[in-house]
């Protein structure tokens, strides 16, 4: 396999907190979170905190670009993988790649209409989205609970290395469903406030729902960083709890450093999972620790967003990189104080950092890990 650098570039998202990275990055800056409190029948009959994206602004986006019928993920994914694909200007031939992953892909569409366009399958998914820019090779659909996201990315830097594609575009997205919902609070895992990871008063889980888009190739220009390692381990734990010891976050992030050719003591910021239930962030905590990554500034968006499944992963990358390239370290929305039985340097506050390595790290269902280390192009 070659192993020539693979770069990231042209990132866009599509979220509760605006529909462009500026405004996204803005809304963090300034403490914004994009949590609220919902009373939804439809969804679940009691009331629950959750960051939904608003349909006529929804809508009213999706027009400017087309009027044909697509499900409401679909507007999602398109609307975030359309300023990408147009920014870039790179030939959709067979050399170029597209990979779509979700945790749950469009199962608000079991129901309705949408069923009848294959697109309650994650591949009729795949297949509308590219369908619509004309992508000439198939989709890849990677769809690995909630560390989907980031394992694309992984994905695609592998498949360029192998000499498939030069350039992978990657789509992320998931919503707030009633399946997703009646999941999480039958789990008695959905908090009554909004989330706050690695706090000792975190109460569980908020969902969300976004969708995010980046563009991974072997072009250095208008690149903003090198996907320099990347590691996916399962630890084969339990169908919804992770190891106790963190062994498979352990062992994906040595696979991720030895491949960037880095040890721990490199890195410079942490964007980690942190979806504030006591046994995610436990392990993390414990993780980190056997890594000698504790004292490594490390913050959760989930405070922000809310957990937004099988997109989060890509969407916090696209974040983590503005904050290296911002040199800006932003706090972890929730934190007040320590939660884990472990010493973290959880982000309290933000704060300017220059960063040259940063990680990556996602886990989920089924006992799924996966790391991946950036390093600065600059």
């Amino acid at each position: 396999m070659n192993r020539r650098n693979v770069y990231i570039a042209h990132t866009s998202c599509i979220t509760p907190l605006g529909f462009t990275v500026e405004s996204n990055v803005q809304a963090i800056e300034n403490g914004t979170t994009g949590i609220s409190h919902w009373e939804d029948d439809a969804l679940l009959p009691e009331p629950f905190f959750a960051a939904r994206i608003n349909d006529n602004t929804l809508d009213g986006a999706f027009a400017q670009i087309s009027t044909a019928t697509y499900s409401r993920l679909e507007k999602m994914m398109i609307l975030a993988l359309q300023s990408v694909v147009s920014a870039a200007g790179v030939a959709l031939g067979q050399k170029t790649g597209l990979i779509l992953s979700t945790t749950k892909g469009n199962i608000t569409a079991l129901n309705g209409s949408d069923r009848l366009a294959g697109g309650v399958y994650l591949q009729g998914l795949a297949k509308n989205v590219a369908g619509f820019f004309g992508f000439t090779a198939q989709p890849v659909v990677i769809s690995n609970a909630c560390v989907s996201g980031i394992m694309a990315v992984s994905v695609a830097k592998r498949l360029i290395q192998a000499g498939m594609y030069d350039n992978v575009f990657v789509v992320s997205g998931d919503e707030v469903s009633k399946f997703v919902l009646s999941g999480f609070n039958s789990f008695k895992a959905m908090s009554p406030q909004p989330c706050k990871p690695y706090s000792a008063n975190r109460e569980g889980v908020s969902l969300g729902e976004a969708a995010a888009a980046v563009l991974v190739t072997i072009n250095s220009e208008n690149a903003k960083a090198i996907v320099a390692g990347d590691g996916s381990i399962n630890d084969a734990n339990h169908i919804s709890g992770p190891s106790r010891t963190g062994e498979g976050l352990v062992r994906s992030i040595e696979s991720a450093l030895n491949e960037a050719g880095v040890e721990a003591n490199a890195i410079d910021y942490v964007s980690a999972h942190g979806t504030a239930t006591p046994f995610n962030d436990e392990m993390e905590a414990i993780a980190l620790n056997r890594l000698e990554l504790n004292n490594v500034p490390v913050n959760s968006f989930k405070g922000y967003y809310g957990h937004t499944l099988g997109a989060s992963g890509l969407l916090e990358t696209v974040i983590g990189l503005e904050t290296m390239e911002q040199g800006r370290l932003f706090a972890s929305l929730g934190y007040d104080e320590p939660g884990v039985s472990q010493p973290i340097n959880v982000i309290a506050e933000n704060k300017d950092s220059e960063i040259n390595y940063w990680l990556k790290t996602a886990s989920g269902f089924g006992g799924c890990n996966t790391a991946v280390v950036f390093k600065n192009v600059n």
